[in-house]
């Protein structure tokens, strides 16, 4: 999170920090926020680097259904604890992460990954943030969960976070000498702890810090937590923006753009990376891709690279280091799916998650997660000042002692992207399609009939695909499948996002159509950052395609397909203080409906008849959900699908269209206290629990957790008129599928695992 720390600050005496606005829960969406404007002032690259020594010291310092079959279907089979920890890929504890620079030299301090288990992957894990306590803010619980189910887990930290120097809290400001390295220094030493804290118990765990080579030329610190040598930190330590939305050239955003070259360190006190280096764009990117390369990971996650902005200033809805710092991952996942090509590297898939926003936002955490997160966070602000560290610098962030949470950032996780829950599809001879973004393309496994082979993944041609994928079946039987793709060119200006779909050949085939653009209903890059949200896609009555998407000025667009196959152009659809990804699908009578949250309820547009424009924007009267929603065709009409805030409780109402849009019914099923995307098939329920594991409910059956972690959100599709399947992509990026007879005392049969293992090289 950098400078732009949470709290109630009052503004320093003259001269000191100005105040910048941020998202909040306030009726207008804003507040003032404290923030540190870095001064003038940088280091020179030099001309050679010398090696460092690496530390030797440990610093203790917050340093088919086997089986037989029931009647109804088959008992859930648990997948064993010990399969999941027994696949770690493990960095020794006592050497330096060795070849992270390749192809230049290793330094000779530096030492090898460990060979994996000839068991089950797992996978891992990695994390890419800009900012010391980004990952904290708006990664966890991920973070957590990935840690306590034992997956090697690494954080690549791309700045500093050094602020204005100054660790200290409000009322101590004025008087604190501002130590731009110390500060840097603090913050690590918080970072470690609430690692160690989250992995052991033990804030005061042993860390084994080293210096490695950079594939960019420079000089990375690679911390191993000894107990557990499969929690690793990185710290690239780069200067950071200082400002939240103000043009600074020496950012990771000027970088981006050009308005520098070349973009200093800022190298903390007491980190064993003594000698100074600076990074153009390029080098930045390449950093990252010998990051990729050396930890394989199976998962990343990133903050998001297109936030939005302000309606009301039109500054940035998030610190321009967390999106312009992802950014620079999603340039670097692309050049290492380029450059390093499937068979000798496992496929991958991205997480983004959204950063300020969630402040503004319904609570999306019940209560009792939302004060682990808390207390996790108040580690890393090191709130009791005791010097367990053994650090002059400070044991952790004092900035933001006061106030831990944050802009209420502790009671809340949403993911950017990936939150589609119709990836999964079933034909019309009973076989399934699953659609998930693998390695920048969109992957596609097929299962032929009821009882046939898997195959897959195949991953259809075209890069540059967002997390997450929604599909539907055209009147032909044909499977659509929609997502957005982002594209980079010589000039910054060139950074785009545009909605694309592509079409299967024929029912059934294996083959699909070339990706075709939608375009976006947004201009340019520099008006609303290329803020658009997933596609939702829905066919009404008449065969009429149409797909939506919620703009960057938090209002509905859409196209519709015309009878002669081209599409129509974006129209805009109204609506206001729109959030999420919208929710469509058909009622009885064939007419489409569209539902999108805002912050307080949730808004819905309906046909007046298949075929018909969509009507204008309806108030549904529901109270505040969390986000997403997902939309299923049923019972006459549509069913919603969501979380009630502040709980983690599965909620639904039938919403109709007879005589205007009216809510019927809305219940509350409980759940299993989890947070993100409800699918819903049948009698099947599913959805993350807490744990990050997957809970579902059948029928009247009490809600049941399996030990599955998952990325993005699940799915479920009915396979002919009795059967219900669901899947999930793992933490492994590999595809899990289980089903169940759409029946009220049905179970889950065992998940099946589809394709190889996707192991490290």
């Amino acid at each position: 999170m950098s400078d732009a720390h949470p709290g109630t600050r009052t503004p320093g005496p003259a001269g000191g920090r100005p105040r910048i606005p941020y998202p909040t829960d306030s009726p207008g969406g804003w507040a003032e926020h404290p923030d540190a404007v870095d001064p003038a002032g940088s280091w020179a690259p030099a001309p050679d680097l010398a090696p460092d020594a690496a530390d030797p010291a440990r610093t203790g310092a917050g340093h088919g259904t086997g089986g037989a079959r029931r009647s109804r279907l088959v008992a859930v089979v648990a997948v064993a604890a010990a399969t999941v920890a027994a696949g770690m890929l493990l960095l020794r504890g006592n050497e330096a992460l060795g070849r992270l620079a390749a192809p230049a030299a290793p330094d000779s301090a530096a030492g090898a990954l460990a060979a994996p288990a000839a068991v089950p992957d797992p996978g891992r894990v990695l994390q890419i943030v800009a900012h010391p306590d980004d990952d904290l803010y708006f990664m966890n619980p991920d973070l957590r969960y990935s840690i306590a189910a034992g997956h090697p887990v690494t954080s690549v930290y791309l700045t500093s976070g050094e602020a204005d120097g100054v660790n200290a809290v409000a009322a101590k400001e004025a008087g604190t000498r501002p130590d731009k390295p110390a500060y840097a220094e603090a913050r690590q030493n918080g970072i470690r702890a609430a690692y160690a804290r989250m992995a052991t118990g033990d804030r005061g765990s042993a860390w084994q810090r080293t210096v490695v080579p950079t594939r960019g030329g420079g000089r990375a610190e690679v911390d191993v937590l000894v107990a557990k040598p499969h929690i690793n930190l990185v710290w690239l330590q780069l200067r950071e923006a200082g400002n939240v939305h103000a043009d600074v050239p020496d950012s990771l955003r000027g970088l981006w753009d050009g308005k520098v070259a070349r973009l200093e360190s800022m190298l903390a006190s007491g980190s064993p990376v003594t000698q100074r280096f600076a990074y153009t764009k390029d080098q930045v990117v390449q950093t990252l891709v010998g990051i990729l390369e050396q930890y394989a990971p199976t998962t990343v996650r990133s903050q998001d690279p297109t936030p939005g902005r302000r309606p009301d200033t039109g500054h940035y809805a998030d610190h321009q280091d967390h999106f312009y710092g992802a950014r620079f991952v999603q340039a670097a996942t692309a050049a290492y799916a380029a450059d390093v090509g499937v068979g000798k590297r496992p496929h991958f898939a991205v997480q983004n998650y959204l950063g300020y926003a969630n402040g503004s936002l319904p609570s999306a955490l019940d209560p009792e997660e939302a004060k682990e997160k808390l207390d996790i966070m108040g580690t890393y602000a090191w709130i009791d000042q005791q010097n367990h560290c053994g650090s002059a610098a400070g044991c952790g962030d004092l900035k933001v002692a006061d106030h831990p949470a944050g802009n209420r950032w502790t009671d809340s996780i949403n993911y950017a992207r990936g939150t589609s829950t119709s990836w999964l599809a079933s034909d019309r001879q009973r076989g399934l399609w699953a659609f998930k973004v693998l390695d920048g393309q969109v992957a596609v496994w097929h299962r032929a009939g009821l009882i046939g082979r898997w195959s897959g993944p195949k991953l259809l041609p075209g890069t540059g695909m967002d997390p997450g994928v929604a599909t539907v079946t055209l009147k032909d039987g044909r499977i659509a499948a929609f997502g957005t793709r982002t594209t980079f060119g010589a000039k910054p200006s060139d950074y785009r996002r545009e909605v694309v779909h592509t079409v299967q050949q024929g029912p059934g085939s294996e083959e699909f159509g070339p990706w075709q653009s939608l375009g976006t209903p947004e201009t340019a890059d520099e008006n609303w950052t290329s803020d658009i949200s997933a596609p939702a896609v829905s066919v009404d009555g008449s065969g009429q395609l149409a797909a939506y998407v919620r703009d960057g000025a938090y209002t509905l667009r859409g196209r519709v397909q015309r009878p002669d196959g081209d599409w129509g152009p974006w129209e805009a659809y109204g609506g206001a203080d729109l959030h999420g990804t919208p929710a469509t699908a058909t009622d009885g009578s064939g007419r489409r409906m569209v539902f999108v949250t805002t912050r307080t309820t949730v808004l819905g547009w309906a046909q007046p008849e298949p075929g018909a424009a969509l009507g204008p924007a309806t108030p549904t009267g529901l109270p505040d959900t969390t986000l997403p929603l997902t939309a299923d065709g049923r019972e006459g009409g549509v069913r919603l699908w969501f979380r009630k805030p502040g709980s983690g409780n599965v909620r639904t109402a039938l919403v109709t269209a007879d005589g205007g849009l009216r809510v019927n019914n809305l219940t509350d099923l409980g759940g299993l206290q989890g947070f993100g995307s409800v699918t819903a098939s049948g009698h099947v329920l599913a959805g993350r629990s807490a744990g990050g594991q997957l809970g579902s409910g059948v029928g009247g059956r009490p809600w049941e957790r399996s030990p599955l972690m998952f990325v993005g959100a699940p799915s479920s599709a009915m396979t002919g008129p009795n059967i219900v399947s669901l899947a999930v992509v793992g933490l492994d990026a590999r595809l899990y599928v289980t089903s169940s007879q759409d029946a009220p005392d049905a179970h889950l049969a065992p998940w099946q695992p589809v394709g190889p293992r996707n192991t490290a090289p």
